[in-house]
């Protein structure tokens, strides 16, 4: 009976109260009442005062009536009111409304200048799986409040399939002035670095702003091998004129081996930025003419240095016979991209198979470059693992002295018998033992792997082994952990092969 008493109490004070006992009234109504009593809250829905919409809100979440709601909150979420705004999205998300016109609601309020509407309208989107109002939402990523922000990244993750959400992404990205520039363009690289992109957006290649050029095509050289998709980046091509978009259309371009990037490609060598991508292009292109402009490029002065590498580098996968010999004159240039794209060329011909005449001249060459410690030193001992050719001119590097940690560890794993051995590797025995020396760990722990390979391939005469135990012993006890793991692969390889 009392419950009766406190719904004909609230029903009396909505319709004769004043603005305040009105509001109370509305929110108590929708705590005690039931399903007959939401029309009166409809009806103080439309109060003149802020303060008793903001009630008739609250009362319709908690009596809920979905069909009630779905009559007057979708409109209080667009009310002059902030307040009234936020009680009904909070209502609208209590009572688990959904719909296009709740969607569409929700999408407004993603433009409210209150930031707790944008947080109940990015909540209320992501449950409902919509997005409401696409550049709006995209707006958010650079919204000054981070729970908006975080909000708005998860919505647009989530909405990544639906096809305005890149599309507004574009469009944020070419509005220099946008706050969500930036992370549009983010999103851009991360949310869509593995989804093709839709066909749609091939016209975006011709946005104004560059930096959108310049993701589109980057996300675009996936598909590049697509009839429609390989026109539109040549045709965008032929009429870019800004370096970083450039890069990116002849890099996707590059993948498809066309002889129209040609042309665009020559424009573009002595550029700092795009010239590279040119060279690769041209690499890739593998015509006469193109192999031409790549072996002038090689030695041309004016040519900023990364693209002579990439030039060294393409002409090292196109095979020629003479190759050899363009490159490795190019291991002492001053420039380390040119180094760096000559050493990558030669790989690409070692891969391809030397001839027997190339075969001690490049690793001499490679050797002394290694052993120079001018770069690339990692790639370098790569490209030589497995050479028995290098063998002789490595123990002159190592005996010569005076390299860095990183090159004498370089040095003593070309000499491990794991990778190659010739006539001389016996006497290789006393470098390694010698480098457990070395104050370096790297030197240390590559000079200990190359003794746990010693026994089984070579043998350690008795005369070594004691010395050679006594100090991985040391090792084992005492080094670093992934030293002392080494030693103790050595002591376990000397236990299973003694040799007299």
């Amino acid at each position: 009976m009392e419950r009766e008493h406190q719904i004909a109490f609230f029903l009396r004070e909505l319709e004769t109260g004043d603005t305040w006992r009105r509001a109370a009234a509305a929110k108590g109504l929708g705590r005690v009442g039931r399903a007959e009593h939401a029309p009166a809250l409809i009806r103080s829905a439309a109060d003149p005062s802020p303060e008793v919409r903001d009630g008739a809100a609250t009362g319709l979440g908690r009596l809920g009536v979905r069909a009630a709601g779905h009559a007057v909150l979708p409109g209080l979420m667009a009310d002059d009111d902030p307040w009234v705004r936020r009680r009904a999205s909070l209502a609208a998300v209590r009572l688990g409304l959904r719909g296009p016109a709740v969607v569409a609601a929700f999408g407004r309020l993603l433009r409210d200048p209150d930031h707790p509407p944008r947080i109940n309208a990015l909540d209320a989107l992501r449950s409902l799986g919509a997005v409401g109002d696409a550049p709006a939402l995209v707006g958010l990523l650079g919204d000054p409040v981070p729970g908006v922000r975080g909000r708005a990244w998860a919505l647009v993750h989530d909405a990544r399939k639906d096809p305005a959400v890149p599309a507004a992404l574009v469009r944020a990205a070419d509005r220099a002035d946008d706050p969500a520039r930036e992370p549009a363009l983010l999103a851009l690289r991360s949310i869509y670095a593995e989804r093709p992109w839709d066909d749609a957006l091939l016209a975006e290649l011709r946005a104004p702003s560059p930096a959108v050029r310049a993701v589109v095509a980057a996300r675009l050289r996936h598909r590049a091998d697509a009839p429609g998709t390989r026109a539109a980046l040549r045709t965008a091509l032929e009429a870019e004129r800004a370096a970083e978009a450039a890069f990116w259309l002849l890099h996707a371009l590059a993948r498809t081996g066309e002889e129209g990037t040609i042309r665009p490609a020559l424009r573009w060598l002595g550029d700092g930025r795009a010239g590279p991508a040119a060279a690769r292009a041209l690499g890739m292109a593998g015509t006469r003419a193109a192999r031409a402009r790549l072996r002038a490029a090689l030695t041309d002065p004016a040519l900023p240095s990364g693209t002579r590498g990439a030039a060294a580098e393409a002409l090292g996968g196109s095979g020629r016979w003479d190759t050899v010999w363009l490159l490795l004159p190019l291991l002492e240039e001053s420039g380390a991209e040119v180094r760096a794209g000559a050493v990558e060329g030669l790989a690409a011909l070692v891969d391809a198979g030397l001839w027997p005449w190339e075969r001690r001249a490049v690793a001499e060459a490679l050797v002394a470059h290694l052993a120079g410690g001018r770069g690339g030193v990692r790639r370098t001992g790569q490209v030589l693992v497995g050479w028995a050719e290098a063998l002789p001119f490595v123990r002159e590097a190592w005996d010569r002295g005076g390299s860095s940690a990183e090159v004498r560890a370089a040095l003593l794993a070309l000499l491990d018998p794991d990778h190659a051995t010739d006539a001389g590797t016996p006497g290789d025995l006393p470098r390694l033992v010698g480098a457990l020396e070395d104050p370096d760990d790297r030197v240390v722990h590559r000079a200990a792997t190359g003794l746990a390979h010693w026994p089984a391939a070579v043998g350690v005469p008795a005369s070594d082994a004691v010395r050679v135990r006594a100090r991985l012993t040391g090792l084992a006890a005492g080094a670093p952990g992934w030293v002392a793991d080494a030693a103790g692969e050595a002591l376990r390889a000397l236990d299973a092969c003694r040799t007299g």
